[in-house]
């Protein structure tokens, strides 16, 4: 019994990690009839107490050092840059708060995937287009 037990467990555990993709689910509204070519790039960005930060966005990883664009934010928890789908992006955030400075890093590869069953009529729509560059916390 322990081994009948045991093995489909086991098999549970292979088929659902055997999965490429998380499952993914689709909102209607941000759906788009033509393939899309290139995306917003949604950073969020830790702006409790108004500091400016230094977003720099690198092709591929941040060790290639390909800067894509570099900008200075304020006062905002989001912004967006448009960029390619299919292409990885590394993202930075540099953060001056008590005279130390921090750098939140992390990257994503938006892409883009057809869906035919979930909306009213086939669309394509764009997923992994999100990075979250907000400070856990500062000592």
């Amino acid at each position: 019994m322990k081994k009948i037990f045991g093995m489909a467990i086991f098999l549970f555990g292979a088929i659902f990690f055997s999965c490429e993709e998380q499952l993914i689910f689709v909102d209607c509204s941000k759906c788009k009839t033509g393939e899309p070519l290139n995306t917003d790039l949604v950073i969020k960005i830790y702006s409790a107490e108004n500091v400016p930060a230094v977003i720099t966005i690198y092709e591929g990883n941040l060790e290639d050092n390909i800067v894509y664009s570099t900008f200075v934010i304020g006062n905002q928890n989001v912004v967006n840059q448009t960029v390619s789908i299919n292409k990885k992006y590394t993202v930075t955030a540099k953060y001056n708060i008590g005279n130390k400075d921090y750098l939140v890093v992390d990257s994503t590869t938006p892409r883009v995937k057809f869906d035919e069953s979930s909306c009213e009529d086939p669309c394509y729509f764009v997923y992994n287009n999100k990075v979250n560059l907000r400070l856990k916390r500062t000592r």
